[in-house]
């Protein structure tokens, strides 16, 4: 491995584990002995659960493509596990049942057996090592959540919608393992986990609150990065009023009006070199790109709480249709092209029985370049019980995405605009 890089080439694995290493010194320094030689009672651990369920009918969604389907899904089924060894050093583990919403049995964690564990598996969904040395600067190392996107930083538990992963999906997300070999050719990570480094920070330039995430991670392997070249990652969220109160560099959809009135405006940018395409010569480089807003304002003598949040992504990644077209070769075919969504809500101020409604809207519109374009109208109403700790859902759709394929933007398309009915649950400790 060289020590040094040529011109215009990524940095190589060494210079960034010496970059990782001189950031650590360089901020445990300023810590003082007091700081580092906490008392042990100092430290604690909370252990929490999270659980989403759900009741799908789709138009023409029948084995025989005639009658509707008529689907109960368990969508997540999470642990989680947080504990402080010292105020700056801390940890964080969290677990999920990646195979649960599998109707078929042929999940990325399906052994094909009939039988309990062959079913579904309880997997590891984040491993974080946590250095917060200051609200300026903190280190977290281990398997984390990329700073994509909002929808990526607030789900799919703190959404504004249940299902609200509708716009096409960044290769840690589109991937079915963490940078294995695949029946897609190569492993980004999974549910927009990867293993790397995340630096993040944030600062109050004259009384607003900007939020910085910087990450570098694994990415793509196998595939079309034979070279194992790393991914990089970054964002920035520029809050105007109120700050939001998520923890670490994490977000949300809504708020419900607790944080405040809210306007936010984020920025990421994710990159890596021959990130997508296959190993037969028909790579690319990788480049994704997202803008989101969201704007939530307290309306005024208690009439309830207004809502708008949206996105605009788009990709790049010209690796040319040969690319999956090739069964020598699979391809890691990544969305080309560019996709928006926006939703509207609407929090009831009056409580009717034990929670409020929330009425929203819903658009979603996705051009990609290798594929048909498809769009898809949502309404419904959430019903908010606890705010995201206990609350339900009903809504229906109305559009082509799921017959178009859902998420595969790759090849031909057609299909015409069906309906679906959606009833859901989630509920957190």
């Amino acid at each position: 491995m060289y020590s040094v890089c040529k011109k215009g080439a990524m940095p190589s694995q060494s210079f960034i584990q010496k970059f990782l290493l001189f950031f650590v010194i360089v901020i445990t320094s300023t810590l003082s002995a007091e700081e580092l030689e906490k008392p042990k009672d100092a430290s604690a651990i909370s252990v929490g659960l999270g659980f989403r369920s759900s009741f799908n009918t789709v138009e023409n969604g029948a084995s025989n493509g005639k009658n509707p389907s008529n689907n109960f899904n368990i969508n997540n089924a999470r642990v989680y596990l947080n504990g402080t060894l010292m105020p700056w050093l801390k940890f964080e583990l969290n677990t999920d049942c990646v195979n649960c919403a599998t109707q078929s049995g042929a999940g990325p964690f399906q052994g094909g057996s009939q039988n309990m564990a062959g079913n579904s598996a309880l997997s590891l969904l984040d491993a974080i090592a946590k250095l917060e040395f200051h609200e300026t600067a903190n280190l977290w190392v281990g398997r984390l959540l990329l700073p994509s996107e909002r929808g990526e930083l607030s789900g799919p538990f703190y959404t504004a919608t249940f299902d609200a992963f509708r716009t096409p999906l960044y290769p840690a997300d589109l991937s079915a393992n963490f940078n294995a070999p695949s029946t897609s050719g190569g492993g980004a990570g999974l549910y927009g986990r990867d293993n790397g480094a995340t630096f993040w920070g944030k600062v109050h330039p004259f009384g607003t609150h900007l939020l910085y995430v910087a990450t570098i991670s694994q990415g793509l392997r196998g595939a079309s990065n034979q070279a194992n070249n790393p991914m990089f990652t970054g964002r920035l969220a520029w809050n105007f009023w109120d700050d939001e109160p998520g923890p670490g560099y994490y977000a949300a959809g809504t708020y419900f009006g607790k944080a405040g009135d809210i306007l936010a405006l984020g920025g990421s940018v994710q990159h890596q070199k021959d990130g997508t395409g296959n190993a037969a010569g028909a790579t690319a480089n990788f480049t994704g790109t997202t803008v989101d807003f969201l704007l939530e304002k307290i309306m005024p003598q208690g009439a309830g709480v207004f809502t708008l949040n949206g996105e605009f992504k788009r990709f790049w990644a010209e690796y040319g249709t040969a690319a999956f077209t090739s069964p020598a070769a699979p391809c890691f075919c990544v969305f080309n092209g560019y996709a928006w969504s926006a939703t509207m809500l609407y929090l009831i101020p009056s409580t009717v029985g034990a929670g409020q409604f929330q009425p929203y809207v819903r658009f979603t519109s996705i051009h990609p370049q290798y594929s048909s374009m498809r769009e898809e109208l949502e309404y419904g109403t959430n019903y908010v019980i606890l705010g995201h700790k206990a609350r339900l859902a009903l809504y229906a759709r109305y559009g082509d995405l799921e017959s178009k394929g859902g998420g595969s933007f790759t090849g031909t398309a057609a299909g015409r605009k069906i309906h679906s009915v959606n009833l859901a649950v989630q509920l957190q400790y």
